[in-house]
């Protein structure tokens, strides 16, 4: 790829001077930030026009975007989960712009009827449906809807016999938990914000929403005054209990209030008090309260007891294993727990007492939830016997099985829809960091692929908030990987693949550690001897999206081409806008003098110099109202203005699209063969 030809569109400096902690910091493209000024808004034309140009002269965009439509149109189906007497499942229905839609039938596995479908909420498919909550009799569901990737909820609920909405809507809120009677669900509330990209404000209060009543009459159940704190809500399994989980950020410990929904009139009791430890329920039985917590480094399962609460007051049920226990849950009156080894996924199942009984037997080289915005990958009941999950990986996309409890018999219900087939394989290496730390790094390619050093490589990361990234579907790596690719996806630290000390280790002041794990995995696929560095692609999403621009800056030499999607790159400003306030836990707090001082040492925005960058595209949201889209405006127009070198620059900018999530598959389908046609023809032997 050539930048010869390219004439980027002029971005104007202004005389933004900062003076933080004594140290003045430029920023001349402060005026990028506004998306809505008419300024900003012609120069981001400009840019998507000259990336389309670009583009255009790529031969190979046409083949991705053949193979990629002919991928998601393929049939699938969720898990089925049961409320009531009535059954639930989402089916995809193939290349809809919002394919995801939700059936309830008598029995699972037969065809039942449409309950919600996305495609009658909007004609252009920029409203998405973002959350769902079934009564606890399967007699109403709640929905949230989101438009073009926001991040903000509409709230709203529909009969299920007769698919009937209800005149119920909340606005600015983020969760809804059904009381056990199915009378009305509990919220969390949130001020509306007065502009889209000031402060995301947290909720500031959980009420209770009676279902056909106005909102104005809504009860108050919890005000949270330390604006500080955020709130997340659920109701336990048993139905006894509201819970209610606070946290000031992403990593903070949690603290957990109860609620006896039977005797409201007591008020709220602190089971567990504010400490340095992530703890969530996993289930309620008689007053007892079952609490994954990271207390212990690879997490373990305590008991407390409404009546005796507190850390201090907790018992050991499921003790700290060699592996990492990500999540767990109460079904059939046993503990059914997922973990990880090398970041793919067991089950495990544990009776109450803590007794072990047989593992639940999972695909090999799979996981139960390889994307952070997945919907449940498992489903069962408290007091039912039968769960059901599904499974994929790097090779298949998810297969749908069914584990019942008392036999230990498992079965597979649907298998996946689609396959790689014995022609590709995974298969996992450790790379050594320079501590002589071992991070695992998983490669998925056709299996006539040598080592001889010129493989074309797309390595992946994320490394940050405490997130495990473990084996998934995606049709854009399969695409890859069936061109003859190789796809290489690293388990970093900051990520949650080893527990609470390898996410320790890659945050707040320790997350240069991860930029230097990325770029071990990069030095290691030329030492090994699959390929070099003018052959590797770097892609990376959000905090991903900082983990490549960080790798860029620092390492350009490393890399033959990178694509960071709405990516955190201005890490002196990312606190003021929307709810980047909440990752002061993750990153540290640029108004803190000695944080200040790490955070600029590897910021992307801060560290761009004169130098021969790799081939890179920035792509953002419009409309992204987490990680604001001024970021990547900005990123681009300093790199594009600092490349010495004959790659270009490009900024990909959607509009009506957010972070993301709801992206309509159109949309999602254009922007994955754009990416896959700039590292094709970035890549020596592409284009």
């Amino acid at each position: 790829m050539d930048e010869a030809a390219i004439s980027y569109p002029a971005a104007g400096r202004c005389a933004v001077v900062d003076t933080l902690h004594g140290s003045e910091v430029a920023d001349p493209y402060r005026w990028l930030e506004d998306i809505d000024d008419p300024d900003v808004a012609c120069w981001v034309r400009a840019q998507n026009d000259l990336t389309a140009q670009v583009l255009a002269g790529v031969g190979s965009r046409e083949v991705f975007s053949e193979r990629l439509s002919r991928l998601s149109a393929l049939p699938a189906v969720g898990v089925p989960f049961q409320r009531g007497d009535r059954w639930f499942q989402r089916r995809s229905a193939g290349l809809a712009a919002q394919p995801d839609v939700l059936y309830f039938m008598d029995e699972p596995g037969t065809e039942g009827r449409v309950l919600l479908d996305p495609a009658s909420l909007s004609a252009d498919g920029t409203v998405a449906v973002a959350a769902t909550n079934v009564s606890p009799d399967g007699s109403l569901l709640a929905y949230a809807t989101s438009k073009a990737g926001s991040d903000w909820l509409t709230w709203r609920v529909r009969e299920v016999g007769s698919g009937r909405d209800l005149a119920d809507v909340l606005d600015w809120s983020y969760a809804a938990e059904w009381r056990p009677d199915s009378s009305g669900f509990y919220y969390t509330r949130a001020p509306a914000p007065a502009a889209r990209a000031e402060y995301a404000p947290a909720p500031d209060a959980v009420l209770f929403h009676r279902v056909g009543s106005s909102n104005d009459r809504d009860e108050l159940v919890l005000a949270i005054d330390d604006r500080e704190l955020w709130p997340e809500i659920a109701v336990s399994a048993d139905g006894s209990y509201l819970i209610a989980s606070l946290a000031r950020g992403l990593g903070s410990g949690d603290e957990l209030r109860v609620l006896e929904l039977a005797r409201r009139e007591r008020g709220w009791r602190l089971l567990v008090p504010e400490g340095q430890h992530r703890c969530a329920v996993v289930g309620a039985k008689d007053g007892t309260f079952y609490l994954l917590t990271d207390d212990a480094d690879r997490c373990r399962i305590v008991a407390v007891d409404v009546a005796n609460p507190g850390r201090d007051g907790c018992r050991e049920v499921v003790p700290e294993a060699d592996d990492t226990l990500l999540e767990a849950h109460l079904f059939g009156g046993r503990l059914v727990c997922h973990y990880l080894r090398d970041a793919c996924s067991l089950l495990r199942v544990f009776r109450l007492d803590g007794t072990a009984e047989p593992d639940i037997t999972l695909p090999a080289m799979s996981t139960l939830s390889g994307r952070i915005d997945k919907h449940d990958a498992i489903e069962g009941t408290a007091d039912g016997d039968v769960v059901h999950f599904q499974a994929e990986s790097y090779l298949a996309g998810p297969s749908l099985w069914r584990h019942d409890l008392v036999t230990g018999e498992t079965a597979m219900v649907c298998p996946a829809p689609f396959s790689l087939g014995s022609a590709c394989h995974t298969e996992r290496v450790f790379v050594e960091a320079a501590d002589g730390t071992r991070l695992p790094l998983l490669l998925t390619s056709r299996r006539d692929l040598i080592p001889d050093g010129t493989a074309r490589v797309l390595l992946y990361g994320y490394g940050g908030a405490g997130v495990a990234i473990t084996p998934h579907f995606s049709p854009t790596w399969a695409a890859w990987v069936e061109q003859g690719g190789m796809l290489a996806v690293a388990s970093l630290r900051g990520g949650g693949e080893y527990g609470r000390s390898w996410y320790e280790a890659g945050r707040l002041a320790r997350k240069q550690q991860v930029f230097d794990d990325f770029c071990a995995c990069a030095r290691w696929l030329v030492t090994s001897g699959w390929s070099s560095a003018e052959r590797i692609a770097i892609s990376g999403g959000s905090n991903g999206g900082l983990l490549v621009g960080a790798c860029v800056t620092q390492h350009p030499e490393l890399f033959g081409a990178a694509v960071a999607d709405v990516g955190v790159f201005d890490m002196l400003r990312f606190h003021r806008f929307t709810c980047g306030w909440t990752w002061k836990t993750e990153y540290g707090d640029p108004d803190d003098p000695e944080q200040f001082s790490w955070l600029r040492s590897y910021s992307p925005l801060h560290n761009v110099r004169p130098a021969s960058y790799p081939a890179t595209l920035l792509t953002t949201g419009e409309r992204d109202d987490r990680v604001v889209p001024g970021h990547s405006l900005k990123f681009a127009a300093t790199l594009q203005a600092a490349q010495t070198g004959c790659e270009p620059i490009l900024l990909r900018v959607d509009a009506a699209a957010g972070h993301g999530h709801g992206k309509p598959t159109g949309k999602a389908i254009a922007e994955a063969a754009d990416c896959l046609a700039f590292i094709d023809a970035a890549l020596p032997g592409g284009g």
